[in-house]
């Protein structure tokens, strides 16, 4: 009789018949997986390599087998960043190995900060903006961009990255219709609602009182007007409120990516963005460290260097950029007198520091920040222009007095749009050792701009930074990239993903542009930005002082990098860099070679 038949016998109890059922439902459950065979597979391998971790082994080998983490939920968290103003955290959870663990944090910078020389209504007015615009990102982070993305793989970067871009012009149109169809709002209250968005920020003071012990706002009086009136101020571009949750999760996907995958940040950015040919070396970008800040807000009458910067010369490991740059403790321990004197340095911090990391010093003329900077490396026995560089951001958009129709570079001085190139090319010619101006005029003066940079193009790079467009209308618009700039330094901010980046900095290449990554204002304690430097190919990075935690928490980050690639020899270096024509490769002008420049022009066209 056979064990079927015997099972119909009503001598066997039920127990067992069920027990039978559920042995042949196990069999077929394991066989249809094919689990048996791995088993067997994993058994007879062990055998053979012999561990002294069995249960380690068969961990290991079973791990390669199991499926692809995916997401399972995002959690945003209100924080505050570097100038103590709200922003967005967001943190990933994945399902790894059926169970659910939290992957990586990430923060950006959320860039909608008034001007620095805007009225003090303006910063309560942006406070509350700000607090809306994190709770909006919190909600959307926490209800549809989670079912957004949940159950994809965060290494789709491209993908996931489409999905958020649809997503926030999705909600774009809603916030359109809204406005549109509000039954409640009256024909002012648009109008006033369409001035706010064209002009967030009440126009810039024209005059700054900085000889009294605080800063009075003195609006000139009607009817100066300039003998020849400049472009007006082009609209600013409406930022969607939220839109910080985009640019926030598309970072931690990123992150989680690269941890899932067990490769740093920069590695897994670089493989982004070259997926076909894997960059053998990478190579670090050179700092462009803020020393001096003497903007318009500064004590001194000058208004035109926001940002004096050093530039270590090329071909120096970030380790030794150390000391040339350890000029910065002579002037954070007064700058004059007998540091200088006897090249001392270090000693805590006798004069104020800005948002940017930089001591904030009192200066009349334009010469004296540039020839402070200069005693201070000689003291350290250091060569500017040979040792280290020099550049400035103007941020000129933040000096014109429109009433005028002038740039106010210092207290009862100022200059309209050609005279400001003049005075730009006059600085140049008695400063070699300056090699980059930032912002050095409005993006409206176009004119202007052509005209310096026909000028200095040969010795000079020209960065466009506050005066430019976002990165997504570039991106929409891209003849709208200012071909007058040698470059455009770019920030990681609100809606723009890491995909922007990516295809921006490949669209600057292309257009014989270089890319520099810089931080905003309000700058997270995140040193994401300094493997997004390097994965890119960036060829400077401009992430403020040596002052500031949040600050030099990416510079750490960049030393950290620096060890590793050298560890692994997958160190690249710059022994020179050129400035390019935008219309020809061939370098027009080679600063810091010590060689012929075309024995290294490959290493020097790697970078940027």
């Amino acid at each position: 009789m056979s064990y079927t038949g015997f099972l119909g016998n009503t001598r066997v109890s039920k127990e067992v018949r069920e027990f039978y059922e559920l042995k042949q439902k196990a069999a077929e459950y394991y066989r249809a997986s094919g689990i048996v065979q791995n088993l067997e597979d994993a058994l007879n391998k062990m055998f053979y390599d012999k561990p002294e971790d069995m249960c380690g082994y068969l961990s290991n080998y079973f791990a390669k087998l199991s499926q692809p983490p995916v997401i399972s939920r995002l959690l945003g968290r209100e924080v505050y960043d570097g100038m103590g103003q709200l922003s967005v955290q967001v943190d990933v959870y994945c399902t790894v190995k059926n169970e659910e663990k939290r992957v990586c944090t990430a923060a950006i910078s959320s860039h909608c900060e008034p001007p620095d020389v805007a009225f003090p209504e303006a910063y309560a007015c942006d406070d509350v903006r700000r607090s809306e615009a994190v709770r909006t990102a919190l909600q959307w982070i926490g209800e549809p961009l989670t079912e957004l993305l949940k159950d994809h793989q965060p290494d789709e970067q491209d993908r996931l990255d489409d999905l958020l871009r649809k997503k926030e012009k999705a909600q774009k149109k809603v916030v359109k219709h809204r406005r549109r169809t509000a039954p409640h709002e009256t024909s002012t209250q648009k109008k006033r609602r369409r001035s706010r968005n064209n002009n967030p920020h009440p126009p810039p003071p024209t005059h700054i009182n900085k000889n009294s012990d605080f800063f009075f706002i003195i609006i000139a009086k009607k009817g100066n007007i300039s003998e020849k009136p400049i472009p007006p101020a082009e609209p600013q571009e409406p930022v969607l409120q939220g839109s910080v949750a985009v640019g926030s999760v598309s970072l931690a996907v990123a992150k989680a990516a690269a941890t899932l995958r067990s490769i740093p940040l920069y590695q897994h950015i670089a493989s982004l963005k070259h997926p076909q040919q894997p960059a053998s070396e990478l190579n670090i970008p050179l700092p462009m460290i803020t020393v001096i800040s003497c903007g318009k807000l500064s004590p001194g009458k000058l208004n035109l260097m926001k940002e004096v910067i050093a530039i270590p010369a090329p071909g120096l490991t970030f380790k030794q950029v150390k000391k040339a740059t350890d000029s910065l403790n002579v002037i954070r321990a007064g700058g004059r007198g007998k540091a200088l004197e006897t090249g001392q340095v270090g000693g805590p911090a006798s004069k104020p520091q800005s948002h940017l990391g930089s001591m904030v010093l009192s200066f009349d003329r334009m010469e004296q920040p540039l020839d402070l900077v200069m005693e201070a490396a000689k003291a350290l026995e250091l060569t500017v222009g040979k040792d280290i560089h020099l550049a400035v951001n103007c941020a000129a958009h933040e000096l014109v007095d429109y009433q005028k129709g002038k740039y106010e570079i210092a207290n009862g001085t100022a200059k309209n749009p050609d005279e400001m190139v003049d005075v730009l090319v006059d600085l140049l010619n008695r400063y070699p050792a300056v090699i980059a101006l930032i912002d050095p005029l409005r993006r409206e003066d176009k004119e202007q701009w052509t005209s310096l940079y026909t000028a200095v193009q040969s010795k000079c790079y020209l960065f466009a930074e506050g005066t430019s467009k976002s990165i997504g209308f570039l991106l929409a618009e891209p003849d709208q990239i200012m071909s007058q700039a040698s470059g455009l330094v770019l920030r990681h901010t609100n809606e723009t993903t890491i995909s922007d980046l990516i295809h921006m900095t490949t669209k600057l290449k292309d257009r014989n542009q270089i890319h520099v990554l810089g931080t905003a204002d309000g700058e997270p304690c995140d040193d994401s930005l300094s493997d997004l430097a390097v994965g890119l190919g960036a060829r400077f990075v401009k992430l403020g002082g040596l002052c500031r935690g949040e600050r030099v928490t990416k510079y750490g980050r960049l030393l950290s990098i620096e060890e590793e690639l050298a560890r692994q020899g997958a160190l690249g270096m710059t022994s020179s860099f050129y400035i390019f024509s935008t219309t020809s490769r061939e370098p027009l002008h080679t600063l810091g070679c010590q060689c012929d420049p075309t024995q290294d022009r490959r290493t020097a066209l790697t970078a940027g």
